[in-house]
């Protein structure tokens, strides 16, 4: 339960400006700790009292199998499958009470990988649907549909202890990525090839976590996993749940945490094969009405109020946890979850936009309760909220009034990118908005900056490298061609990923093959492209070719992620020395690393001034540098030379674009 009274006060020591909204905070704060007590019995222990996966669904005693299913619309329920030739009314369900349906069969009458189906009656009709705790929906090649399948593999041997005695990961490096295109040949990828294969590429590239994407099971593969029908079911396009179990083994003993991308912000309409209609009735699981309906993703708005809903969603992370072995989660859609209008349109300029009618306050108790629920499992979990809105309290803790959270995507800083390639060219980038867009952040909070995600790959959009090349791409990038573009290419490539990551507020993410530029925009299989799989994959065969400049992007990456690694900067605070709007210079401070970032297209400065004269006065050498040759540069910057302060600072030969850092002495 939160203390409200010492939270409020908490949170007025960190951001006043909150006070004129204590009493909507307060009600927030009240709301959750009702819940929390109703949800417990009292007890406030979630771990312990949040269990629906074990007690929902199909369950193998040693003498019997048991079913059973919340559908309190429903006027009869029925199972059938192929173990009894899909008979319909064979064998019916007895509603125990409370909307919840029960059926105990004999060890015999269900084996592994049969498969199944919910008949639901309502009103005199009767129809077809999936069970909402199933932990397996492969295609029904018969239907073209999705169909419940019984799963009964028993005792996975994992060999992950030693990762989870270790501290938690304070700095996530992430490498967002999804499995069916993390390959190059023109299908789906699995599991398996991800683990044998992909996985060995991500520890050689040095992150230390993993996003896994479209894991929960969707219908729709160009969805790109973001319109769910089965919370518990892993993708049956990827491999079995057993082979996603290696993968996350394997990286757990390679020293990489893995994060579930997971959908709870809405759910797919797909009638039969979700959980929309499921016993007949709208708001079963989501609110009625215009509420209920999300215009602008054609999905479902799930009811964050109702005991059964939370208990659902709630139940679907302790089992990612405790089944697979989750780190934590990447929450999708916080914004839409969080506003009546979803945050359409909303500039979100001041706080009592917060705190209005448009607000969805059992959204916020939900991610209140998610949050206490994951880090009570899994103290060192990790939770990111992918919130635009900027949400004040999103990554506090509960007992300072917050979330939860522990991170907060910056969604602003890609958009930023975005905008500046688009719509200027580099000598007009404007150093203060830059600045202000990647540094600018709550208090107390810490945040997962990035410069690009899939968000910004997709079909319709281009990643930054092609952005930056465009066309050019497909003839300029051989080592031994040069022009004007493709050399401020790749100069800015680095740049832009160089001081996103050297400012980030705690993490960085990086999604899949960005680390190398890679070409093009993601397109899914569809009607649209012929159902072609030419854009839905990875072109390893370029980073892996040494005559193309993107082995020169792979490397500046590696290095990078190795140099924020050994130096912790990310735990510093960051302290700005000097910014230069008419020379695209950045000068910053973090630790005992002084950071010198020239924007600059042709401005280059032979004896550029460093005033260190509020910090220290000590010497300072060169530890990192983009100009080297191994990343495409001259190798103009000398690593050897000692930079020895005077009382003032000292000056530095500063190519243009280029990033230097340098290290006291």
């Amino acid at each position: 339960m939160i203390n409200i009274k010492r939270a409020l006060s908490s949170l007025r020591k960190i951001d006043n400006e909150l006070t004129p909204y204590f009493k909507d905070i307060q009600m927030h704060l009240e709301r959750y700790n009702d819940k929390l007590n109703k949800l417990t019995n009292g007890s406030n222990d979630l771990v312990n009292s949040i269990n629906g996966h074990l007690y929902f669904g199909f369950h193998k005693t040693n003498t019997e199998w048991v079913y059973r299913e919340w559908l309190p619309g429903a006027d009869g329920a029925w199972l059938t499958g192929d173990f009894n030739n899909w008979n319909t009314y064979e064998y019916p369900l007895t509603n125990i009470g409370g909307g919840i349906w029960e059926i105990k069969l004999g060890l015999d009458t269900l084996k592994h990988g049969q498969y199944v189906k919910l008949i639901v009656g309502r009103l005199g009709s009767s129809f077809e649907r999936i069970p909402a705790y199933i932990k397996r929906a492969p295609l029904d090649t018969s239907t073209n549909k999705l169909c419940g399948q019984i799963w009964d593999v028993q005792g996975y041997k994992w060999t992950d202890d030693k990762f989870f005695k270790k501290k938690k990961n304070k700095n996530p490096l992430i490498y967002e990525t999804h499995i069916g295109m993390a390959q190059e040949h023109g299908g789906v990828g699995t599991y398996k090839e991800f683990t044998d294969t992909t996985l060995k590429w991500i520890k050689k590239a040095g992150y230390n976590a993993i996003q896994l994407m479209a894991i929960e099971e969707h219908p729709y593969y160009a969805s790109f996993g973001y319109q769910v029908t089965n919370f518990f079911a892993p993708s049956y396009r990827f491999g079995t749940p057993e082979e996603l179990k290696d993968l996350i083994n394997t990286a757990h003993n390679m020293g990489i945490s893995v994060l579930l991308d997971v959908v709870h912000s809405h759910a797919c309409t797909n009638i039969g094969e979700g959980l929309y209609l499921q016993d007949g009735t709208e708001d079963q699981y989501f609110l009625s009405g215009k509420r209920g309906w999300h215009e602008a993703w054609k999905t479902k708005c799930f009811d964050y109020g109702k005991d059964e809903v939370l208990h659902f969603l709630l139940s679907n992370l302790k089992y990612w946890i405790d089944e697979f072995h989750f780190d934590g989660f990447r929450f999708d859609g916080v914004t839409s979850m969080l506003y009546e209008d979803h945050g359409l349109g909303s500039s979100f300029m001041n706080y009592s936009q917060y705190y209005s009618f448009n607000t969805n306050v059992d959204a916020r108790v939900y991610l209140m309760l998610a949050n206490n629920l994951i880090h009570s499992i899994n103290k060192n979990a990790i939770t990111i909220s992918e919130d635009m809105s900027g949400m004040p309290g999103m990554c506090l803790p509960l007992n300072k009034a917050g979330f939860g959270f522990d991170y907060r995507l910056s969604m602003g800083v890609p958009d930023m990118w975005i905008k500046l390639i688009k719509e200027s060219k580099f000598e007009s980038w404007d150093v203060f908005y830059m600045w202000h867009e990647l540094t600018t952040k709550r208090p107390c909070e810490k945040s997962i900056a990035y410069a690009e995600s899939h968000d910004q790959a997709l079909v319709g959009d281009k990643t930054i490298m092609f952005r930056l090349v465009d066309a050019e791409m497909y003839t300029g990038m051989e080592k031994s061609y040069h022009s004007l573009s493709i050399d401020n290419g790749v100069d800015y490539h680095k740049l832009i990923r160089f001081i996103t990551s050297t400012l980030a507020n705690g993490g960085y993410l990086n999604f899949m093959g960005n680390e190398f530029g890679h070409p093009e925009w993601i397109d899914f299989p569809r009607e649209g492209n012929n159902w072609s799989h030419h854009y839905a994959r990875r072109q390893w065969s370029l980073v892996n070719n040494p005559n193309y400049k993107f082995e020169w992007l792979a490397n500046f990456d590696r290095e990078m992620i190795k140099f924020i690694k050994k130096s912790k900067t990310l735990n510093e605070d960051v302290e700005s020395i000097w910014l230069d709007n008419s020379k695209k210079v950045f000068i910053y401070k973090r630790g005992e690393y002084i950071f010198v970032v020239n924007f600059h297209p042709t401005w280059s400065q032979e004896s550029l001034y460093i005033d260190t004269q509020r910090f220290d006065q000590k010497d300072y050498e060169v530890v990192f540098s983009s100009d080297d040759y191994k990343f495409g540069g001259q190798n103009r910057i000398e690593r050897n030379y000692i930079y020895k302060s005077n009382d003032y600072g000292f000056t530095i030969y500063v190519p243009s674009k280029t990033a230097i850092v340098l290290k006291s002495k």
